[in-house]
């Protein structure tokens, strides 16, 4: 399965950044303002809080075709503090979103809350193909995801006789093994 190492990834969104000359770091501003002047963006973006340093580089990836992604902690309307008003607020957002994205590292596996966020973007956005995972391993290329996520389509990179060979393709691949392209994917 070609999935992206967290280095690989990385190393994409960053010239995904500078292809549009930016830096990872005017693209997260960016990204703070659409989530300030818009109750609608794109994608939910499920991922751990322990993954915060991948999400400019989560952002720039999708920003490289044109989408725009919600995280939580980026929005002020959320509480302070965790309480039930957030979860509230959070399933909002994954409802009112046209797709759901897992970031799916080893400690988003492991969290209670992306795991309650998947539950709720299956309920609402896996039936009408609007639900996928983006699996992310340590740099030793392992990711140890659980079964479950099995069920799901990932996004992979695009690779010929297992050598990734570019940089700005990408697919949807179905447990069925049917492919779609990612850019078609976000546009439906």
């Amino acid at each position: 399965m070609p999935i992206f190492t967290k280095d690989k990834f990385a190393t994409i969104a960053e010239k995904r950044a500078v292809s549009r000359g930016k830096n990872l770091y005017s693209i997260l501003n960016e990204a703070k303002l659409e989530q300030k002047s818009s109750t609608k963006i794109g994608v939910f973006l499920s991922h751990s809080h322990k993954d915060q340093n991948l999400i400019k580089e989560a952002i720039a990836f999708f920003k490289g075709i044109n989408i725009s992604v919600y995280v939580d902690w980026m929005d002020e309307g959320m509480p302070e503090k965790t309480s039930g008003e957030t979860a509230s607020k959070i399933k909002s957002k994954i409802i009112l979103n046209d797709k759901f994205i897992l970031l799916a590292t080893n400690d988003a596996v492991m969290s209670k809350w992306c795991n309650w966020e998947l539950g709720i973007g299956d309920t609402f956005n896996f039936s009408k193909d609007n639900l996928a995972i983006l699996p992310l391993a340590e740099n030793s290329g392992t990711w140890y995801g659980n079964e479950y996520l099995q069920i799901y389509p990932r996004i992979e990179s695009v690779t010929q006789n297992g050598n990734e060979i570019y940089d700005n393709i990408f697919r949807l691949k179905y447990p069925n093994g049917t492919e779609k392209w990612l850019h078609e994917w976000i546009k439906e």
